[in-house]
């Protein structure tokens, strides 16, 4: 057994994995963490078409994200009094958190650039394969997943990749492009991976409080090094960044990190799938691109996907009690 920390008021540790035994962490989530995650793909799925829509260099719009959204959450974090005391965390907890914001910083840092090297379609295709780094990082952990979740998987990206469509230009650019993609969808199934972790014994408050700043700061570093253009923008884009900061990022990326104190990063990655198919379908909205004709069953064939995954957590064993927090 390993022993991850014991909760506040709780008698016995939290432990990860058991003997070698099966995961239990793709255990069905609970109605209101379906609900929340529900919010949070309405939330992710803004920040493609306010992006889109924002007159600002790539990585500028990345910090400014985190950086806005970092005036939100550290001060709420500092003016709860328990949630101060707790921003106090464990050594452990504390680097993994500063860690997670790095690996933030590194996905937006890898996947914004990518869509201008690349196409659009192969940039959301590759960075969608997230819930396969997820399960695999996880598995190498020590988790095991039944095979229908494995299915399950496959069908999401299969999914996403409907929608996207496969387009393939060869050029040294474009495949630069590809791997920046790719590597952005790792290191956003690592920080999920890291999150939920953390999440274990530290709030989603705190936890936030110290990985939005550390992603922002990160991110302001390479925004100084590389020379991108951090103000001078027009009044209708600042208005954007500051809606990135709050649908996308507050009320997308935190509601998902609320959740992953009980739901597994593979099931959380799948369900931000959903986040293709919701940016579709605001830009056809607000943007006046009309929709893929694909938009209707790749939904369908994610959903399946997100159903074998969630269903096949009904085999998975009760978890070890994880302590309350919030």
């Amino acid at each position: 057994m390993v022993p991850l920390g014991v909760g506040k008021g709780v008698g016995r540790p939290t432990f990860l994995v058991v003997d070698g035994a099966p995961s239990t962490s793709l255990r069905r989530p609970a109605a209101g963490s379906t609900l929340l995650m529900v919010v949070g793909v309405l939330g992710t799925s803004t920040a493609a078409p306010l992006i889109k829509a924002a007159v600002a260099p790539s990585l500028a719009i990345a910090f400014w994200r985190m950086a806005m959204a970092s005036g939100v959450v550290v001060p709420v974090a500092v003016g709860l009094s328990g949630t101060r005391r707790e921003l106090r965390m464990g050594r452990r907890s504390g680097r993994l958190s500063v860690l997670a914001g790095v690996l933030l910083a590194g996905h937006f840092a890898c996947f914004i650039p990518a869509v201008s090297l690349t196409t659009v379609a192969s940039a959301v295709a590759l960075v969608a394969m997230q819930p396969a780094w997820a399960a695999l990082i996880l598995r190498v952990r020590g988790e095991r997943m039944a095979g229908q979740a494995w299915l399950g998987v496959g069908l999401a990206i299969c999914g996403a990749l409907l929608l996207s469509g496969v387009d393939v230009t060869v050029s040294g650019r474009a495949l630069f492009g590809d791997v920046l993609a790719l590597v952005g969808g790792a290191l956003a199934a690592s920080y999920r991976v890291v999150g939920a972790e953390v999440r274990r014994t530290v709030s989603t408050t705190a936890y936030t409080a110290v990985c939005y700043p550390v992603a922002a700061l990160a991110l302001l570093a390479v925004c100084l090094v590389s020379g991108q253009a951090l103000g001078g923008y027009a009044g209708s884009t600042w208005l954007r960044l500051a809606a990135l900061a709050v649908l996308a990022q507050l009320l997308g990326h935190s509601v998902f990190n609320l959740v992953l104190k009980t739901v597994s990063p593979t099931i959380v990655s799948v369900a931000l799938l959903f986040e293709i198919v919701g940016a579709a379908l605001l830009a056809a909205v607000f943007l006046g691109q009309r929709p893929p004709a694909a938009a209707v069953p790749a939904a369908a064939v994610i959903a399946l996907g997100t159903f074998l995954v969630i269903r096949s957590s009904d085999k998975a064993p009760a978890v070890s009690g994880a302590p309350p927090v919030d």
